[in-house]
């Protein structure tokens, strides 16, 4: 892996200087502090509408179990996007530059560039998960009861392993293209499918989407009924996509 440890340092420091660390942390730190608060005003919100409306709906107290939810469908649905958004161009818009053949003349290895805008992917998804679940623990404890502080880490790892997947798919991508549209087009075709798939009664448990259900119900003190197997199945597929990157990009024309 030549070349790696400056490639890293090279991808973690424009990933500052571009704004894209500081902004997909923001935004997953805005999902911890208004999925809390949603939960907590969605009811009112609901009995208001259905007053004026000359309808009467009844609506259950807002629980830390519905904070949980909602933060989980916050990151698992809006924070997937960004995930795809973050991965989207990392390798097609060096090539549609031509930076990617500048680097490569470098001694630095093919399997070493890839490797650096992977570890940056993940360290930037990683930030902005921590933030997120620190800020929504913060808030659900003082809007409901506090939910188990190891539950919540743990719900929190599983939605980071959950976008990290879609990140790698739309990275396979990024390295297949010329141009981050397309990119960004086989990740949110990956997220589709993906979610007709966990749909299904048992073949659903096997996709990324059974981290999200097995997340909500670790943080909020049940047993999942299915966690191993989303967990196996999602490294999987990250492993695989990450192994047609490299095999489509380690003879590919720059």
């Amino acid at each position: 892996m030549i070349g790696f440890g400056v490639m890293l340092d090279k991808e973690l420091r424009e990933a500052w200087r571009t704004r894209r660390l500081p902004v997909v942390a923001i935004v997953y730190l805005a999902f911890g502090i208004v999925s809390p608060l949603l939960a907590r005003l969605l009811p009112e919100i609901i009995g208001t509408l259905s007053q004026q409306q000359g309808v009467t709906i009844e609506v259950p107290p807002p629980t830390t179990a519905d904070a949980i939810a909602q933060f989980v469908r916050n990151i698992g649905q809006t924070g997937v996007l960004v995930a795809i958004g973050l991965a989207m161009g990392s390798v097609a818009t060096e090539k549609e530059r031509g930076t990617a053949a500048m680097w490569l003349t470098r001694p630095l290895g093919r399997g070493a560039f890839l490797a650096a805008k992977v570890t940056a992917i993940i360290a930037v998804l990683a930030v902005s998960t921590a933030a997120a679940g620190i800020a929504g623990y913060a808030y659900t404890g003082y809007l409901f009861e506090g939910p188990s502080a190891l539950g919540w880490a743990a719900m929190c790892g599983l939605l980071l392993l959950q976008v990290t997947a879609y990140a790698a798919i739309t990275f396979v991508g990024s390295t297949l293209m010329r141009s981050s549209l397309p990119a960004a087009a086989i990740g949110i075709a990956a997220l589709a499918i993906v979610a007709v798939i966990g749909a299904l009664p048992v073949i659903g448990a096997w996709t990324p989407s059974g981290l999200a259900d097995a997340g909500l119900a670790i943080a909020s003190g049940s047993e999942p009924a299915h966690l191993w197997q989303p967990v196996v199945a999602t490294v999987m597929l990250v492993a695989i996509a990450l192994g047609v990157a490299w095999a489509s990009f380690r003879r590919a024309e720059l």
